[in-house]
């Protein structure tokens, strides 16, 4: 499960993803229900977008659904009526420069900070609906879990799906529908070229956003 991130590196946007960062601001603590940067494709190329984290599907009665489906399991997209069509239309990056998982017993879990080795900002695989309302069309995402690489798996039994650089035209294009030509995409990311540290508790309020965050603490803090 993937249930926190960040993207803060906002300055970079251009020069990894071929975009003006437009009311991209640095966000250390998003959660459910915040709206973030999104990178779709049209046919005029790459467009960025604001969505807000949480899939409604276009047929749902209430977009409170969106709580629920924040993330979705890669082995089932093309079953789940949930993302079934997403999955083959309506494809999308989401970038970060990291995310949280917890680690330990219930009242006491420890938040660690999981980002690339090399400091770059990357991409989830995303996928994104339409959902129409009388204030009109809400646009929503979720993030694709996959199984969760040596180093996930010392903190949590799924990890979000991080597609490789050269893979985002393919991931983008909506031309490709088929599952057997997408699945490749959706394997767990190295271990080795990843890497994580504990960080503060107060990111546990999805309200509390500071720099400070994403910093290493002490060992001798610890649980």
């Amino acid at each position: 499960m993937c249930a926190r991130y960040s993207f803060f590196s906002v300055q970079v946007f251009q020069q990894e993803f071929d975009l003006e960062p437009d009311g991209v601001r640095p966000h250390y603590n998003i959660a459910p229900t915040d709206v973030v940067p999104a990178i779709t494709q049209t046919e005029q190329g790459r467009s960025l977008e604001h969505m807000q984290w949480g899939l409604v599907p276009s047929w749902a009665k209430d977009p409170a659904i969106g709580h629920k489906l924040i993330n979705a399991r890669a082995e089932t997209l093309a079953e789940k009526p949930s993302f079934r069509s997403a999955f083959k239309k309506r494809r999308c990056l989401l970038p970060a420069d990291g995310f949280f998982e917890w680690k330990g017993e219930k009242g006491s879990k420890q938040p660690f900070f999981i980002h690339m080795k090399s400091q770059r900002p990357f991409a989830f695989a995303g996928l994104y609906e339409y959902w129409e309302s009388p204030d009109g069309a809400l646009v929503t995402c979720t993030i694709i879990t996959t199984e969760p690489n040596a180093l996930l798996a010392t903190v949590h039994t799924r990890m979000p799906v991080i597609v490789a650089r050269s893979d985002y035209d393919a991931w983008l294009d909506h031309s490709v529908q088929e599952p057997t030509r997408l699945m490749p995409l959706l394997a767990p990311y190295p271990d080795g070229e990843m890497q994580m540290h504990p960080v503060t508790r107060a990111m546990g309020n999805p309200g509390f956003e500071s720099p400070t965050i994403v910093e290493p603490i002490p060992a001798d803090t610890l649980f």
